[in-house]
C-alpha cells in the first residue's frame, strides 16, 4: 500500500548527538537550550519574528485566541469567530473548546480558502475574530481579510498548519494577521513529532503567551494569569533541529512528486488555484476529478490498487451537529465531496508516483462508466 504520507526521519546520528546532549545536561523541558536554538533557527529560516514554540498545533490556536482576547466581547456576550468549514476539525473545535462559537463562512470556489465576501456577511456584534486557514498551503486573500478586520476592529488568527515556509510576494505568509499558527505534527513537511508554533505580529503578545504556556507563571514566586501547560520539550526540539537541517533535501524530493502530478493532471482534472506570487512547500497534492460529484468510489478504486489517498477535508464541517452551526456552505460542501489528496512524501519512488497516476486515471474512467 502506498500511504498518503510518511513522516520524514532525519539522520539518526545527528539525532543521537542531540539526545546525548540532553542526557548530559539533564534539562528536559521548560525552555531548554534546544528549544531556544530551534526558536532562533526557525525565525531565521522562516523570516519571521516573535515565534513561540508550543506542544502541538491545536494548543497554538488556543493560546493565540486567549492572548488576543477572542473569547471576550465588549458587551460580555458569548463570543463568535468566523472560520472555514473546509479544514481539519481542530480549527473550529479549538474555538468551541475555548468557549468561542465557530461561525462558518463559505470558501472561494477556485482557491478553496475563505471567501472574503462570505466573511463580511457573517459579522455580528458578537464577532471577535476571523480564523482563516491557508488550506493545503495556499494563501487566503490576506489583503481583503486584513481590510475587513480593520474595518470591524477584529483580530485575525491564521491557521497556517499547512503553510510552513510558504512566502507570498517575497515575504513569509506567516507575517499576516495578528497571529499565525503552525502544526509540527509528524505528518507535516516540518515536524517535531508533535509540536507547533505561534508567530505573533506584536512583541507584547509574544510575552503574554510565554507566561500562558507555563501555567501563567512569570517568576519564581509570581503567577499573573490563568495559564496552561503548552511547552515544547527538548526531545521534540531535537527532532525539529535535525529535520530543519535536511529541509532542502526533503522539499526537493517532495517537489519532484508534486510537479509530476501537476504535469499529469493539470489538463484533465480540477486543481486548486494558487496566486502566482506564492511559493510552494509541496505539502499536499489535492485534486478534483472533473464530472465526478463524489470522490467515494474513486477513493475505493485507488485503495483497491494499493493507493491510500485521503479525503481531506470530508465531511465539510458545517454539517457537524455538535458545533451548533446552522450554516450551509455550498462551495465547501461541493469541494469536500469531490477532493482527494494524493500521496506525497520524501521517500516516494518514481515507480510509486507513476502507479498513483495510472490508478487515478483508471479509477476516474471506471467511476464515469459506472
Amino acid at each position: 500500500m502506498i500511504p498518503v504520507t510518511k513522516p520524514f526521519l532525519p539522520d539518526r546520528k545527528k539525532l543521537d548527538a542531540y539526545i546525548d546532549g540532553i542526557y548530559e545536561r539533564e534539562w528536559l523541558t521548560n525552555n531548554g537550550p534546544l528549544a531556544q536554538e530551534l526558536t532562533r533557527r526557525l525565525e531565521s529560516y522562516l523570516g519571521v519574528e516573535n515565534l513561540l514554540l508550543v506542544a502541538n498545533g491545536t494548543l497554538a490556536l488556543q493560546i493565540a485566541y486567549r492572548v488576543l482576547g477572542l473569547h471576550e466581547t465588549a458587551a460580555g456576550e458569548p463570543a463568535e469567530a468566523i472560520t472555514t468549514p473546509f479544514t481539519f476539525v481542530a480549527t473550529p473545535s479549538s474555538l468551541g473548546w475555548d468557549g468561542i462559537q465557530p461561525v462558518f463562512a463559505d470558501i472561494d470556489a477556485q482557491t478553496w480558502c475563505l471567501d472574503p465576501e462570505a466573511i463580511a456577511a457573517k459579522i455580528s456584534p458578537r464577532t471577535t475574530g476571523i480564523v482563516p486557514v491557508h488550506v493545503y498551503g495556499n494563501a487566503c486573500d490576506v489583503e481583503a481579510i486584513d481590510q475587513i478586520a480593520e474595518q470591524h476592529d477584529l483580530k485575525v488568527v491564521y491557521d497556517a498548519a499547512h503553510a510552513f515556509g510558504v512566502n507570498y510576494k517575497g515575504e513569509s505568509l506567516l507575517k499576516w494577521g495578528d497571529a499565525a499558527t503552525l502544526s509540527f505534527h509528524a505528518t507535516k513537511v516540518f515536524h517535531t513529532i508533535e509540536g507547533g508554533a505561534i508567530i505573533f505580529k506584536r512583541k507584547d503578545d509574544l510575552e503574554k503567551a510565554k507566561a500562558l504556556i507555563n501555567f501563567g507563571i512569570t517568576g519564581p514566586d509570581s503567577i499573573t494569569a490563568l495559564g496552561i501547560n503548552a511547552k515544547m520539550n527538548e526531545f521534540q526540539a531535537a527532532m525539529g533541529l535535525c529535520v530543519l537541517d535536511e529541509m532542502d533535501t526533503n522539499l526537493a524530493q517532495r517537489g519532484k512528486v508534486w510537479q509530476r502530478y501537476h504535469e499529469a493532471f493539470a489538463g484533465t482534472a480540477t486543481l486548486q488555484q494558487r496566486p502566482p506570487q506564492l511559493t510552494n512547500n509541496f505539502a499536499y497534492f489535492p485534486v478534483v476529478a472533473e464530472q465526478l460529484d463524489d470522490a467515494s468510489q474513486l477513493f475505493e478504486s485507488l485503495k483497491a490498487e494499493g493507493v491510500m489517498a485521503r479525503r481531506y477535508f470530508y465531511p465539510s464541517l458545517d454539517g457537524l451537529e455538535f458545533l451548533n452551526n446552522e450554516a450551509s456552505c455550498f462551495n465547501a460542501q461541493k469541494i469536500a465531496r469531490q477532493v482527494l489528496c494524493l500521496p506525497v512524501y520524501y521517500s516516494m519512488s518514481e515507480a510509486d508516483v507513476e502507479h498513483v497516476i495510472a490508478a487515478f486515471e483508471n479509477g476516474v474512467k471506471n467511476a464515469r462508466s459506472a
